[in-house]
C-alpha cells in the first residue's frame, strides 16, 4: 500500500511544502511572501465582468489591484459586462495565460478579495491524507531533493531504463526508453517497463505541477491495451476530477488530458529561458548562509555570488539579519557565473 508522509519548510520569504510517495517526491508547494493572494488556487472573490468574447465562450475579469483573471461561460449562461459575480480561483496564471476562476454566484460591490487559499499547512494535509508533518532540517533536505528532482527532464525508471519529459507551448511529450534495462523474453521486459514508467510519469507531473494534453511514447509493440488503461487510471487518480485517458494509439502512444490547477514548478523557479531565476538563486543563496550560520555559531560568514543574484537577495538578507544578526555579508562579482554561490567563513 502507498505511503504518503508531508514535510514543511519554513524558509525566509518563501515556504516549501512536500508530499512523498512511497519515499520520493510527490507534490511541491511553494508560497513566497509577495505572491498575489487574488491568484492562488482556492482564492474567492468578488471580480467585475470587463469584456467578453462569446465566440470563445469566455469573459475577462478584474479582480481588482491589477489583477485578473478568465471565466469560461456556457451559451445559456452568459455573463453581463460590468457585472459583479462571486468566482473561486481553479487555475493559477501560468506563462503567458491568465488565472481560470469557476463562477459561484452573482454579487455586488466592488472587486475584492472574499477568503484567502488555503495555507501550505492545510493543503499538505489534504494531499497527504492527514500525515504528521515533519519540520526543519529534514523537511529542509527533502525540500532541496524535491526541487532538483522536479526541474531534471531524466528520470531513471526503477529496474531500468528511464522517461524524458519535456513541456512545449502545445502539450508535454513523454518518452519511455528500455535503455539497459534486463529481465529475459522482450516483451515482458518493455511491459513492465511502460507500466514503471506509467506510474513514475504520474508523480513526476504532479511534482512538476504540470497539467493540459500529455503525450507518452510507449516503448515496444503489441501492447496490451487493457494493461496499461488499467494501469494509467490507477495511477493518474489522484489527479481527479478532471482526468482523460485515451486508449494507446495505432503508433504506440497514449494521451491524457490533466486538469491544470497549481502553477508549474518549472516557471515558479525559472526563466523563460529555464535557467533558474535570480530569485530562485537568492532564496538558495539564503538558504546556504543559514547552514552555515548553524554550522558556525558566531563566526562570521561571507557569500559571494552574481549582481544580480545579490540585488535579488537583498531583501532576504534584511529578513536573516534579524534572525542571526549582522555577521554576515554579501559580495556581488560581476566575473561570478549566475549560479555559483560561494559562502564561506570570512577569512
Amino acid at each position: 500500500m502507498s505511503e504518503r508522509r508531508a514535510y514543511l519548510d519554513r524558509g525566509l520569504g518563501e515556504t516549501r511544502g512536500v508530499v512523498t510517495l512511497d519515499g520520493r517526491p510527490e507534490r511541491l508547494l511553494i508560497r513566497r511572501d509577495d505572491d498575489e493572494p487574488r491568484l492562488l488556487l482556492g482564492a474567492r472573490l468578488v471580480a467585475r465582468v470587463a469584456s467578453l468574447e462569446p465566440t470563445l465562450g469566455t469573459a475577462f475579469l478584474d479582480l481588482g489591484s491589477g489583477a485578473e483573471a478568465i471565466l469560461p461561460f456556457k451559451p445559456d449562461a452568459r455573463p453581463v459586462r460590468g457585472q459583479a459575480v462571486e468566482i473561486e480561483i481553479r487555475g493559477e496564471p501560468r506563462r503567458g495565460k491568465l488565472a481560470v476562476a469557476r463562477f459561484i454566484a452573482a454579487a455586488e460591490g466592488a472587486p475584492r478579495l472574499v477568503s484567502e487559499a488555503r495555507d501550505l499547512t492545510a493543503d499538505l494535509d489534504v494531499l497527504s491524507h492527514g500525515a504528521t508533518l515533519v519540520e526543519g532540517a529534514a523537511a529542509r533536505q527533502v525540500a532541496d531533493e524535491a526541487e532538483a528532482e522536479a526541474l531534471e527532464i531524466l528520470h531513471p525508471l526503477p529496474g531500468g531504463g528511464e522517461i524524458a519529459i519535456e513541456p512545449t507551448r502545445a502539450l508535454t511529450a513523454i518518452d519511455v526508453d528500455l535503455a539497459d534495462r534486463k529481465g529475459g523474453e522482450a516483451k515482458r521486459v518493455t511491459r513492465q517497463a511502460n507500466l514503471a514508467a506509467l506510474a513514475m510519469a504520474a508523480r513526476l507531473l504532479r511534482l512538476k505541477g504540470i497539467g493540459g494534453i500529455v503525450v507518452i511514447d510507449l516503448v515496444g509493440r503489441g501492447h496490451d491495451g487493457a494493461a496499461l488503461m488499467a494501469a494509467a487510471r490507477a495511477a493518474f487518480a489522484p489527479d481527479n476530477p478532471g482526468v482523460a485517458i485515451g486508449p494507446v494509439g495505432r503508433f504506440g502512444t497514449m494521451e491524457l488530458s490533466l486538469p491544470r490547477r497549481t502553477r508549474p514548478l518549472a516557471e515558479r523557479l525559472c526563466r523563460e529561458d529555464g535557467a533558474l531565476s535570480d530569485r530562485t538563486l537568492a532564496h538558495r543563496l539564503i538558504r546556504r548562509l543559514q547552514a552555515e550560520a548553524a554550522a558556525q555559531p558566531g563566526a562570521r560568514l561571507q557569500a559571494v555570488c552574481a549582481p544580480a543574484v545579490a540585488q535579488a537577495a537583498a531583501p532576504l538578507a534584511n529578513l536573516l539579519a534579524e534572525q542571526i544578526g549582522g555577521r554576515f555579508s554579501i559580495t556581488p562579482d560581476p566575473l561570478c557565473p549566475r549560479d555559483r554561490l560561494d559562502v564561506g567563513r570570512l577569512a
